[in-house]
């Protein structure tokens, strides 16, 4: 079996998009964090999953609620990514700070400047090693990409843009 660091490396030569995963914890404080394991599951039901680490700090918001939102970021938005990505702060909510956000259809934080959003609640949670898998159904989505925006990728550890 090879190690996490090796496992790391040869996974970074798969380029991503970025992500926000964002909830409310159980006080109704919003939370979120980046991620770039999410893909889409299935079109009838409309199905995405996210991988989450344990040991991340909105992990257990996560775990604990019924409903979250999946924003795709776009290439200008490098900067809330890494806020996102950043651990730990006191509570995660002070990522929101300064960051556009409504709330949406699901009573969980959207962000306002996303290339898309997607609204989920979960159906499933499989614990896989390390990484919770959470499979959401998709009630409500939007897509802001049509106006010249285009995605912010992940590749080999650093941000990456677009080229026309």
């Amino acid at each position: 079996m090879i190690g996490a660091d090796e496992f790391r490396r040869v996974l970074g030569h798969f380029c991503s998009g970025v992500t926000i995963i964002t909830t409310v914890d159980a006080d109704g404080r919003p939370t979120g964090l980046t991620a770039s394991a999410f893909t889409s599951v299935s079109l009838n039901p409309p199905l995405i999953l996210v991988c989450v680490a344990h040991d991340a700090q909105s992990y257990r918001a996560l775990a604990e609620g019924t409903r979250f939102a999946v924003n795709i970021l776009a290439h200008d938005q490098e900067s809330i990514s890494t806020r996102f990505a950043t651990k730990p702060v006191a509570h995660a909510a002070e990522k929101f700070e300064g960051v556009g956000y409504r709330m949406g259809s699901l009573g969980v934080p959207v962000l306002k400047d996303s290339l898309a959003e997607l609204e989920c609640t979960i159906v499933h949670a499989y614990p896989a090693g390390d990484h919770t898998i959470f499979v959401g159904r998709v009630e409500a989505a939007d897509a802001r990409g049509d106006g010249g925006l285009h995605p912010l990728l992940y590749y080999r550890g650093k941000y990456r843009h677009v080229h026309h």
